[in-house]
């Protein structure tokens, strides 16, 4: 069968279906990057500042829609209710977030209760020592809300430190009514609107929002994989018809070979008869 792949026809033959191939498997990585970029990426509005009291409300649950939003809100720090989280990335380095929390004015009340806080990452510091005490005085606080994390109880960690910023833990040990989520502040300004100064050794959190998601196009992976499918059938069409051509030449080489046999079949009686007939006696008992 190699002889006949070899023929010239059929080696531009392979040419062909080898271009025809690639342009398929071209069709079908464009299908794919289809897929994902085909549809319009819906528009972000967690950036448009809102207030807090307006997105989400205490002793309730936190809303999925809520994640990322960005919010503003006025009220006080409680200095006496402060925790360390512990194992924080900030550029690569470990530290401690230092979440406060942060008195909201016009939050609902909670079971009868007020005072209703939320839990404010107020920065990031490379060691404990460096947590200092919250800005006094009423602030304006602007800062992207995120949702509770699940509680981790580690038992290496020193007094005033959390493995993670779960709300509920922070409920419990601070004993107040909370928000669902807590706060990365970016912004802070007093009543007059002056930028509050950040306290020494803290360093603004950079939380960005998750990033959103792109919807997959199946239609459009199915047609992918349809395109090599194709370059695969353009190979083996190719194959076949080799084939074919290799057996329709042995068959040809069978019945040229079954002709002579039965050629020389059909001669070989007709000798041996005239073979005969030369050396038959004669009636008389001699030979003709």
């Amino acid at each position: 069968m190699l002889r006949t792949a070899l023929k010239p026809q059929w080696i531009a033959a392979l040419v062909g279906a080898l271009v025809v191939s690639w342009v398929f498997v071209l069709l079908s990585q464009w299908q794919f990057s289809r897929s994902v970029s085909e549809a319009t990426p819906p528009v972000r509005t967690t950036e448009q500042v809102k207030p807090l009291t307006d997105v989400v409300r205490p002793g309730e649950a936190f809303p999925g829609t809520a994640a990322d939003q960005m919010v503003t809100f006025t009220g006080s720090y409680d200095p006496k209710r402060q925790v360390l989280v512990a194992d924080r990335l900030q550029d690569g380095r470990t530290g401690w977030w230092v979440v406060t929390a942060f008195t909201v004015d016009g939050a609902p009340a909670v079971g009868g209760e007020r005072g209703t806080v939320v839990p404010v990452a107020r920065g990031w510091i490379a060691s404990p020592g460096q947590a200092g005490p919250p800005p006094s005085g009423v602030i304006t606080l602007t800062g992207r809300l995120l949702p509770s994390e699940a509680p981790q109880a580690k038992q290496d960690l020193a007094a005033g430190q959390v493995a993670t910023l779960s709300v509920a833990q922070l409920i419990n040990v601070w004993d107040v009514p909370s928000y669902p989520g807590f706060v990365s502040a970016t912004a802070a300004t007093t009543a007059s609107g002056t930028p509050v100064p950040a306290s020494a050794g803290l360093e603004p959190l950079s939380v960005a929002p998750q990033p959103l998601e792109q919807p997959v196009n199946w239609l459009n992976i199915f047609y992918a994989v349809e395109w090599v499918v194709f370059a695969g059938f353009a190979i083996f069409l190719w194959w076949r018809l080799v084939r074919d051509d290799y057996e329709r030449t042995q068959d040809a080489i069978a019945d040229a070979a079954a002709a002579e046999a039965a050629d020389h079949a059909a001669n070989e009686p007709s000798d041996q008869t005239t073979t005969d007939a030369h050396t038959a006696p004669s009636e008389t008992g001699g030979t003709p």
